[in-house]
């Protein structure tokens, strides 16, 4: 063996056993802390009585407008309930929201996506042109536009909100089966004299619902973000419900006394949109696999 060649031996053997670069090891602590929170998330929805402290409609008057303390760790509101219960009791309606509304979206999309790519050109011009006039609206412009027709109501608000998601779900769905179908193991699939049911059965959608479900996680922090812009806003859920959005349209009048009422309930709408992004992205390079 030459000098070079032993130089360079040696310089890939350090480069296996070098230890990762921080900055490797800080996407999985940040996956793990998104777990974490998701978990804590799932626990809050599933056994609520157990994770909050306090009865979160309880009435004390007394107890108006106190400050975050031991005995109320978010401080209390304009009646005197326990912020933090209210949050804890909120999860479940705003989560239940996110996934419904998510669900819907991706419903329509994928119907949509799978008209355009097996449908033939002519259905695919078409759903392709519906789909890039109503991309051209925002989607919260939308949602407001279905709950103008069909009244407020956090019911209107979820199908408002999973009715607006659901063009950018089908656009990306569309790519996403054009590309698997003209792959090469779909070709040599249709070689082999296998049938389109069978292709699509055993090729295409397997291949497609590790995307879309990527996509899925992605959209829930979306939806919750904007069913609780709808509710600030007064037209999803209504207070007293414990609701994120709710809270943080009560909470809005009292904002330079009493800040605890609107920075908590967002923050948790900000973490939940952050975690469940996390996980998402972190689904989304584990599919990929090792770069």
């Amino acid at each position: 063996m030459s000098e070079l060649e032993l130089r360079q031996t040696t310089v890939e053997a350090s480069a296996e056993h070098r230890p990762p670069r921080r900055r490797d090891r800080l996407p999985r602590v940040g996956t793990l802390l998104a777990i974490a929170f998701v978990l804590f998330l799932v626990a809050a929805t599933c056994f609520p009585g157990l994770v909050a402290t306090q009865d979160p409609n309880q009435i004390a008057a007394a107890e108006a407008f106190r400050s975050p303390s031991l005995a109320h760790w978010f401080g209390t509101d304009e009646s005197g309930r326990d912020v933090y219960s209210r949050v804890i009791a909120g999860t479940g309606t705003s989560l239940l929201i996110g996934v419904t509304a998510t669900a819907i979206g991706l419903a329509l999309g994928l119907a949509l996506g799978v008209l355009a790519s097996f449908g033939g050109r002519a259905l695919d011009f078409g759903v392709s042109r519906v789909v890039e006039v109503l991309f051209a609206f925002p989607g919260l412009l939308l949602a407001l536009l279905v709950i103008v027709i069909y009244g407020p109501g956090p019911v209107t608000a979820t199908i408002a909100v999973g009715l607006s998601t659901a063009p950018g779900y089908a656009r990306i769905i569309r790519g996403q089966l054009v590309s698997i179908r003209s792959a090469q193991f779909v070709e040599s699939a249709r070689v082999l004299g296998h049938s389109p049911a069978r292709i699509l059965a055993r090729h295409i959608v397997p291949n497609a619902l590790v995307p879309i479900f990527v996509l899925a996680t992605l959209g829930i922090g979306q939806a919750i973000v904007w069913a609780s812009a709808l509710s600030y806003l007064g037209l999803g859920a209504q207070p007293p419900a414990a609701e994120w959005g709710a809270m943080l349209a009560a909470g809005r009048t009292y904002l330079a006394g009493a800040w605890w009422m609107t920075v908590f309930p967002g923050l948790m709408i900000v973490g939940t949109t952050i975690a469940t992004t996390v996980l998402g992205r972190a689904l989304a390079r584990r599919g990929r696999g090792p770069s």
